[in-house]
């Protein structure tokens, strides 16, 4: 039978393989109202809409990217990384901490083997479906209901991953 890992029930020598974990070690120890994040959705509403007037959400887009047709992805992607790296270098540098005032850490991740299979199931997926997880949402409400079968297989997909973790080469 398989053991039910639970976040505040640890082992003292589950910690250190949890540091490896993607889980956020940044987590707030605050506890909000439920209504406190609509405003989140309300971001994440116009951040998909966005995406779709960007067609950064098109399959056709998607599958430019994949056959080296078009530069459009290439240059979102390359403008994300840039913003996400300056970013990271201007929380390390002045030490910014959250609107609540608390610290913002970053911890180094060991390279493992089942990255480069992981990158490939990923990589293979996005090219076959033209969808990433990150719009799903955007695309399904955007219109393209056939997402739904994209969306149901990666929640599959994270669950049998979880499943069978301990077992894969990490």
């Amino acid at each position: 039978m398989r053991k039910l890992h639970l976040p505040f029930v640890e082992a003292p020598h589950e910690k250190a393989a949890r540091s490896m974990d993607t889980m956020c070690v940044n987590e707030s120890e605050l506890h909000h109202p439920w209504y406190y994040n609509l405003k989140f959705m309300a971001v994440g509403m116009i951040f998909g809409i966005v995406f779709i007037k960007a067609e950064i959400v098109s399959w056709y887009r998607i599958q430019e990217m994949f056959r080296l047709q078009s530069f459009h992805m290439y240059g979102v992607i390359g403008s994300a990384v840039m913003v996400g790296a300056i970013s990271v270098f201007l929380i390390k540098k002045f030490k910014l901490k959250t609107i609540f005032g608390e610290s913002i850490t970053f911890t180094d991740k060991v390279f493992q083997k089942g990255q480069i299979i992981g990158g490939l199931l990923f990589g293979l997926g996005w090219a076959l479906t033209g969808a990433c997880p990150g719009p799903l949402f955007a695309q399904i409400g955007s219109g393209a209901l056939v997402i739904v079968v994209t969306l149901i297989s990666a929640i599959a997909g994270t669950w049998t991953y979880g499943y069978f973790r301990d077992k894969l080469p990490n």
